[in-house]
């Protein structure tokens, strides 16, 4: 998180008194070190780049940093997941041992109808969704609350197009069917949750997928 000095600075001339701070050239400690010494590496990323929500522009907003500097102007989101991407592969590929395999997953499709997880939205579907119900779901065009996941996916496969060393594991259409597939209210949930996925499910499928991109590698 960061907050707004009182001692002022760059972000706080321009108004801003708290948000997100992304640092877009630093590898999280969490996995920084994993390059290093795992033969098989599997990355994603994902909704929260679009979820106002979470990271409401005037609240709470994402705050893009480079080499412990605030950017500015500010980045929006989809700006600062370019940026991030960027130097994200850039860093795993320097840092992966020899002969390491680097795979990125695709974006997991999220199955809200009627609106988003805090707007009443649900999944509550028995069935898989037609090619047409997935079109409409998830098209660009129609501007609906699903609709993150190809843009995320954009992002990606464009950060990914500068670098050819990284297999891409495509999850994102086959999981597009699925609005039958997630937990709903199960467990005593407040809201639907349409975002996670149950097991068995399409998740096994991914597995499936990525055992056979394994094969074929060897």
């Amino acid at each position: 998180s960061w907050s707004a000095s009182p001692n002022g600075g760059p972000l706080e001339s321009l108004g801003y008194k708290q948000g997100h701070r992304i640092d877009v050239d630093i590898a999280d400690q969490t996995w920084a070190e994993a390059p290093s010494f795992h033969d098989i590496l599997i990355f994603n990323t994902g909704h929260w780049w679009w979820s106002s929500s979470k990271f409401d522009p005037i609240q709470s907003p994402m705050l893009f940093f480079e080499k412990g500097k605030p950017i500015i102007p500010p980045l929006l989101p989809p700006q600062g997941l370019d940026l991030t991407l960027k130097h994200m592969i850039t860093f795993v590929n320097k840092a992966m041992r020899p002969n390491g395999l680097k795979f990125f997953s695709t974006q997991s499709p999220r199955h809200f109808e009627g609106g988003d997880w805090n707007e009443g939205g649900s999944c509550q579907r028995d069935q898989p969704l037609s090619s047409e119900e997935v079109k409409e779901f998830f098209s660009l065009d129609n501007n609906g609350t699903n609709i993150e996941v190809r843009l995320v996916n954009q992002h990606l496969m464009k950060a990914l197009e500068q670098s050819t060393t990284f297999r891409v594991l495509n999850v994102t259409h086959m999981s597009e069917f699925r609005a039958d597939a997630h937990p709903a209210t199960t467990g005593g949930k407040k809201h639907d949750d349409c975002m996670h996925w149950c097991l068995p499910g399409p998740t096994d499928a991914w597995n499936d997928l990525l055992a056979a991109s394994l094969a074929a590698i060897q």
